[in-house]
């Protein structure tokens, strides 16, 4: 059985899936793009070895932030770790927050690896023309130069690297956790002030001087800090712009999910999260 959890940010996923893997003798399968890289922790909301109790974690602190890694990278891996977990008899948790990575793992997405990909002398404009003089229908990001040329090649060279409608494994549960946008949009608020208690701003200021890679600049919190450290705006306008970024993530989540995937959703009881528990365990077991 594979069970992948989904929802936005701060919604409860983490603990959920370390729940329900205690109940199923599951392992876990990071999908968080971010949680792959090592020292990438509070950014992230990597999960702490308390709240681990103990639970395998996949396919987290597998690279370093100077590392090229890419949804190709993840989809061979994704696969190896099931194949891998099913020889053992473990059920499988998917948990995370980059939902194209847990398509590639589980549809029949076809990529083509980074370095394989040619230049192509189009602007984003005349990209989008052609591929849609090929494929009216194409659902390609328009405002998303990389995957436009990708589109392009694969529609050129007649490769359908985006069909990703045929789920590839049985007996697979897809759950989502929602809540109300002012209690998700508070919660992601109290979350970015926590994530400061805990040491943001010293994770920020360390890769500040590193190099900048893909890597670094891909998760809400180093790029709005640093301005901060720079000495170009103040701590708390930088905060302010860490929860506005992350508010307008939880909206892109919920846009993924809900589109492309078959999922169930629960609507999450904070006051009491074992209820949640429990409905999502009777939907599991029906």
């Amino acid at each position: 059985m594979i069970i992948v959890i989904t929802g936005p940010t701060a919604v409860g996923k983490t603990k959920l899936s370390i729940e329900l893997a205690k109940k199923y003798n599951a392992e876990i399968i990071n999908y968080d793009s971010v949680q792959i890289y090592k020292e990438m922790d509070i950014a992230s909301a990597k999960v702490t070895k308390e709240e681990a109790e103990g639970i395998p974690h996949h396919l987290i602190d597998i690279k370093n932030y100077d590392q090229d890694y890419s949804v190709y990278d993840y989809q061979i891996d994704a696969r190896n770790k099931i194949k891998e977990l099913e020889e053992k008899g473990k059920n499988i948790i998917f948990v995370g927050g980059t939902g194209l990575y847990v398509k590639a793992a589980l549809y029949d997405y076809k990529f083509q690896k980074d370095e394989e990909v040619p230049e192509i002398n189009l602007d984003t404009k005349e990209l989008l023309y052609a591929i849609r003089e090929m494929n009216p229908d194409s659902k390609v990001d328009p405002n998303n130069h990389r995957r436009l040329i990708r589109e392009y090649i694969n529609l050129k060279s007649g490769v359908d690297n985006k069909s990703g409608n045929n789920l590839l494994y049985d007996n697979v549960y897809f759950i989502g956790l929602e809540t109300s946008r002012d209690i998700l949009y508070d919660r992601i608020n109290k979350r970015v002030d926590i994530m400061l208690q805990n040491g943001l701003l010293d994770e920020a200021k360390y890769f500040y001087k590193k190099k900048h890679t893909k890597a670094v600049m891909t998760p809400i919190g180093y790029k709005e800090l640093f301005p901060y450290i720079r000495g170009e705006i103040t701590l708390e306008e930088a905060l302010d712009q860490i929860k506005k970024n992350s508010r307008h993530y939880a909206k892109r989540q919920f846009t993924f999910f809900k589109n492309q995937m078959d999922i169930k959703w629960f609507n999450v009881d904070f006051n009491n999260f074992d209820n949640t528990i429990k409905e999502v365990e009777n939907y599991i077991n029906m």
